[in-house]
């Protein structure tokens, strides 16, 4: 970059003209806020005052949002994540354990939570068992009292200190009334970088996830040698999810308890909400995910969503086809066509053909989990990153775009797990080319078990009048 600020041929690859840790920095996982509740007690209509604009569906009908939804938002220059949730269903068969799967589920994957209360209404049995949920947690806890729209409201809200959740926050989600105090608040407590999505101490974390019946629970008392996990059809059998430890391969390993995502086809909706948070969670929870597939039935829709949970939250991989004891030759020759055909894009994971019944080849799940780990953690040193990314530049430029050809002028891994490349531009590069810059990085360096992201930075001239 020269002296005005503009760049030139010669500076284009100098390492250092960039500043990589800024560029750390700014891809640093962004800290999580949860924003749990009832039904209808607002948290939908907080999340849209958060965000400042209308984002989460909105209706006076209890029980509208039906999964867990993020949302990047910032306030006073602080970038964070907003998670609406589901309420807990009061007319739901046990309550309880509905109430303990959401708090788990805030509980597991914020940084800090809000928990909204219909002041009007008052702290109901729900709201009483949430928050000694949400108390036992070690993680900041709001008590936001909504439907203030009035002084005299203060009086319904201040009857809300007996919830054990320190001083309730009056305020109106619908008006507005209150929730920059409220903000305030959460951000002296809200950390600068997530924390729930960080650091690797202790045993590594991984979650048995896949649609039901696939033979999670089986797998898991197999892996175990014992009985872990309890196999039955009725959705929600674990009330209090608790990881498992097992030792394999020499090592410890930290099995996220994922019992209780099996469900009956056919079961209310809620059922289907609940096992659906708790793939979630398990995901958030976890390193490295096995995403089990009935290798003896067609892929469905249900495999394809699972694992586009898993590349979203850029957790290691690794396919493992269950049931293989029922897999006959036919059957291979049609798998590998599905796997061809629907599952393209996934060609970097491994991939282990296992019986958890039989317990066939299950050994070689450790050395899958390694791998994908090892990849995940990786991180390239910057000088041979940049020289990598000008030899690809230069055999392969970049289609041109708007009468002009983008140029790399810099790149940085700004992050790990998942490896996270930045690509400092002059022009914007179309999704193709990045396909293709992902392709040969993982021919150069491997990558295998993990996914990969790449961003990119245009950045324009010193001086060059900006576009409106």
């Amino acid at each position: 970059m020269t002296e005005d600020g503009t760049w030139s041929d010669e500076t284009d690859w100098e390492i250092g003209s960039f500043d990589d840790e800024a560029a750390e920095e700014e891809l640093a996982p962004p800290p999580v806020l949860a924003v749990v509740g009832r039904p209808n007690v607002g948290k939908s209509t907080l999340v849209n005052r958060i965000l400042g604009r209308r984002e989460a569906v909105v209706q006076d009908i209890p029980g509208v949002t039906r999964d867990r939804v993020s949302y990047d938002a910032s306030y006073l220059g602080r970038r964070f994540v907003v998670q609406d949730t589901g309420g807990w269903e009061p007319d739901a068969k046990g309550l309880q354990q509905k109430v303990a799967e959401q708090a788990s589920v805030a509980m597991q994957t914020a940084d800090a939570i809000i928990m909204v209360v219909d002041a009007v209404v008052g702290a109901t049995s729900a709201d009483e068992a949430a928050a000694k949920r949400l108390q036992r947690s070690g993680k900041p806890v709001f008590l936001a009292a909504n439907k203030v729209d009035t002084e005299r409201g203060e009086a319904d809200a201040a009857a809300l200190w007996s919830l054990g959740l320190g001083e309730p926050h009056p305020i109106s989600a619908m008006h507005g009334r209150g929730v920059a105090d409220l903000l305030d608040s959460v951000m002296e407590k809200l950390p600068e970088a997530s924390e729930v999505r960080g650091g690797t101490g202790g045993p590594r974390r991984v979650a048995l996830v896949g649609k039901p019946n696939v033979g999670k629970s089986s797998l898991l008392n197999r892996l175990a040698g014992d009985e872990r996990s309890v196999v039955h059809d009725v959705a929600g059998t674990t009330v209090d999810p608790v990881d498992s430890l097992i030792d394999l391969g020499g090592k410890t390993w930290r099995f996220v308890d994922t019992a209780g995502l099996r469900r009956k086809v056919g079961q209310a909706s809620g059922h289907e909400f609940y096992a659906s948070v708790r793939t979630h969670s398990a995901i958030d929870a976890a390193e490295v995910v096995v995403v089990l597939i009935d290798g003896s039935l067609p892929l469905t829709e249900q495999d394809q969503r699972v694992l586009s949970m898993v590349i979203e939250a850029g957790r290691a991989l690794v396919l493992a086809f269950n049931k293989w004891d029922l897999v006959d030759e036919d059957r291979r020759y049609l798998l590998d066509k599905e796997i061809d055909r629907e599952l393209a894009q996934l060609q970097w994971a491994p991939r282990v053909n296992i019986s958890a019944k039989t317990g066939r080849a299950v050994q070689k799940l450790v050395p899958a989990l390694e791998t994908s780990l090892a990849s995940w953690d990786t991180r390239i040193p910057t000088g041979r990153l940049n020289t990598f990314f000008k030899e690809i530049v230069a055999a392969t430029p970049p289609p041109v775009r708007g009468g002009k050809q983008p140029r790399i002028l810099f790149a940085t891994q700004a992050a790990s797990r998942p490896p996270t490349f930045v690509l400092f531009t002059s022009g914007f590069l179309e999704a193709g080319y990045r396909r293709f810059l992902e392709r040969k990085l993982r021919e150069t360096f491997g990558f295998e078990g993990s996914p990969i992201r790449i961003n990119v930075r245009v950045r324009e001239k010193r001086g060059a009048p900006k576009k409106r």
